[in-house]
């Protein structure tokens, strides 16, 4: 067979069934296996950046699914850069196969040659351009390994055409996977670390995305509960945990943070971090604020990881589930022997802060204020909601407001954080799990950065509620010049000629969905939030296409964040909730 149709095999031997891609003439041959050897759907991007984070977003979905994303030569390839930036970022697994010029000319300048090996090698854990054909099959064993091994992460494979059709001696059927390599803490670790913590007076777990990578946020719940420890869940790690959970006790950080999280990490003495990075968002800038008066246990895959921030007073190299495995074990094990001490007064004080310390959201301003969206969503979109979104004030002020209740239902770009990602990855996660209420957050200025992917959505029946919230702004630069005192160029705003009625606003939102073949709704009163996502999830189901929710804001509000880049000091520039109605759909009723 070709080694194009024996990359195909073994992509399906490799548990693959979906792949998001543009064909092109240097990887057509790929593509012509690809529909000849059956098996793997093909969905077809405008984009193929938006191609890679609809991978993603594919592979964020459910345990074990590995995204797949193809290309042809030249700026297909470069394209994807930032989908795989995304993906190492994250630690998501996803594959990228790009054409490449014949290996006879690839030297030579040819048409849409590049060294795109080279370009990918910083954001991808292996990046290679295959010159002998023979090596294809061996070449995506390694790069499935690899994926999968250790902290999980992208890998690009670069095939010359000639390379692709080159026939090949390939037996698919004795074809095996290679074993996953993923490093496990042993019971004398694990024994310490419980150790700090049952000697602890107020300790925490700060639970982060690897959990959720690893699928073991069910052992999390049970070792938080067994052991009495609340559990701050970071950005990625959010759903691991239900955000109604007693243990649950909030997000901490500069941004996406809750008022009662921050309260409770400040009061603690001990962390125990599993599969978390410390990123600058959650620790701030000032560690001294964050480690002062407090212990740390770090628990992550990777063992460069450990002190990469600053140094822990003890580090455990293990995969997230081998970790709390031992950790479940040796905890009830404890328990039956009546020495794990009694969290209850520890517990009730973070409970305290969570029905006290609120930001309101039950604001009837019109233009609209974001947070009584988020409210709205709140009331609208179930437990069983899968939310994605990228960056901006539309995800920071989502993340303070918004709950979730299950891993991989809050589905979010993290480390890169690129403007665009919303909807091709909302795409990926909707396809990956055609059943689900599947709501895409984004700001207007991040709608707009890859809103051709809607037709996407519309040429493949791809329902899906995309929330977008509208102030003609670059809300969140502004927000951050708001400390060099400038606000220069953040503006998005003009009079729009062919529609007079939006004033300012500027883009049509409703007429590109529209012309796309989509569905959407604008709403200019708060009363009417409610009865858009309702009649916005009548109209996905009818017509299986993305619908667009678009709020008209007030231009300019400020969402609570550090100006100092210090936790313990985070400015509130709205009003915070005084009065139980503030904040009607929060987690627990404010305590006025």
């Amino acid at each position: 067979m070709t080694a194009a149709r024996a990359a195909v095999e073994i992509l399906k031997r490799e548990g693959v069934t979906h792949a998001f891609g543009v064909p092109g003439a240097a990887i057509n041959p790929f593509y012509k296996a690809l529909k000849e050897g059956g098996g793997v759907d093909h969905t077809l991007a405008r984009h193929v950046e938006g191609a890679s984070h609809m991978a993603e977003g594919y592979t964020r979905t459910h345990p074990g699914n590995i995204g797949v994303c193809i290309g042809t030569s030249g700026p297909a390839g470069t394209d994807m850069i930032t989908g795989l930036y995304s993906a190492i970022g994250d630690s998501i697994p996803i594959l990228c196969i790009t054409g490449q010029a014949p290996t006879s000319v690839i030297h030579k300048e040819d048409f849409q040659a590049v060294d795109i090996a080279s370009i990918a090698k910083p954001v991808t854990k292996m990046a290679v351009t295959v010159l002998e054909a023979a090596q294809v099959p061996g070449v995506f064993q390694q790069a499935f390994h690899l994926m999968r091994s250790g902290r999980p992460g992208p890998v690009l494979i670069d095939l010359p055409i000639d390379v692709q059709l080159t026939e090949i001696e390939f037996d698919p059927e004795t074809y095996q996977q290679l074993p996953v390599y993923k490093p496990a803490a042993s019971r004398a670790q694990i024994e310490k670390a419980i150790g700090m913590l049952v000697n602890s007076e107020r300790p925490l777990i700060v639970a982060g995305g690897g959990i959720i990578n690893a699928d073991a946020s069910e052992l999390l719940v049970e070792f938080a509960e067994l052991t009495g420890t609340p559990v701050i869940p970071t950005l990625m790690g959010w759903g691991i945990i239900p955000d109604d959970h007693e243990l649950n006790a909030g997000m901490v950080g500069l941004q996406t943070s809750h008022r009662y999280g921050n309260a409770t990490f400040l009061e603690s003495d001990f962390v125990l971090g599993i599969g978390n990075r410390w990123a600058n968002r959650h620790t701030g800038y000032k560690l001294d604020v964050y480690r002062e008066g407090r212990k740390f246990v770090h628990v992550d895959v990777e063992p460069t990881q450990i002190g990469k921030i600053f140094a822990p007073d003890y580090g455990i190299a293990s995969d997230a589930k081998a970790a709390l495995e031992l950790f479940v074990e040796v905890a009830k094990e404890l328990k039956a022997a009546s020495e794990l001490p009694d969290r209850g007064a520890w517990i009730a004080r973070g409970q305290e802060h969570k029905s006290t310390l609120l930001r309101r959201t039950h604001f009837d301003d019109i233009p609209i204020k974001p947070q009584r969206v988020y409210e709205e969503m709140n009331k609208a979109f179930g437990p069983e909601t899968r939310y994605v979104s990228t960056i901006g004030l539309s995800q920071i002020a989502g993340a303070q407001m918004l709950h979730v209740y299950k891993p991989r239902h809050w589905i979010n770009c993290g480390q890169a954080g690129p403007l665009g990602w919303t909807i091709p990855a909302a795409l990926g996660v909707a396809t990956a799990d055609p059943d689900a209420q599947v709501v895409a957050l984004s700001g207007d200025y991040d709608f707009q950065f890859m809103i051709e992917e809607l037709a996407v959505g519309a040429q493949h029946r791809i329902p899906y509620v995309h929330v977008l919230v509208n102030n003609s702004y670059l809300g969140l630069i502004r927000q951050a010049q708001i400390g060099l005192d400038i606000n220069f160029q953040v503006n998005l705003e003009f009079e729009n000629i062919n529609a007079p009625e939006l004033g300012v606003y500027g883009v049509d939102h409703v007429k590109v969905a529209e012309g796309l073949g989509c569905k959407a709704i604008r709403v200019t009163d708060p009363a009417d939030l409610g009865a858009a996502f309702e009649e916005a999830k009548k109209l996905a189901q009818e017509y299986r296409v993305p619908v667009v929710v678009e709020a008209i804001l007030e231009r300019i509000t400020n969402i609570s964040m550090s100006r100092t880049a210090d936790i313990s000091d985070v400015t509130e520039f709205e009003e915070i909730a005084t009065e139980p109605w503030h904040a009607p759909s929060s987690i627990k009723t404010l305590k006025a």
